[in-house]
């Protein structure tokens, strides 16, 4: 027997939807972390000797990037992904605030 709820679930999606949401979802996942691995891998390890002669804060901005910089991206990106997957549920009607 199933108590009913408050808030009202979120409709399903068909299959082709589904499978749009996903991809979008999957592609967004995608820019992130290659966004991600260029400033934490590329930035602060492998264009660390280029970027050793410019100063940031009495510091190089490769041990910047490797230190402060992709942390900073990093959080950045967190919120960046919440804020579009909120838009992606709202553009397939599956978001939480749905009435």
């Amino acid at each position: 027997m199933s108590h009913p709820s408050s808030t009202s679930p979120a409709r399903p999606i068909t299959a082709r939807p589904a499978q749009e949401y996903w991809s979008a979802n999957l592609r967004i996942i995608g820019i992130c972390l290659a966004i991600w691995a260029l400033v934490s891998f590329g930035f602060g390890i492998l264009l660390r000797p280029l970027l050793a002669g410019i100063a940031v804060g009495g510091t190089d901005l490769g041990f910047w990037f490797a230190q402060q910089g992709s942390i900073i991206t990093f959080v950045a990106l967190i919120f960046f992904y919440a804020w579009r997957m909120n838009r992606l549920d709202r553009e397939f009607g599956v978001d939480e605030e749905q009435s």
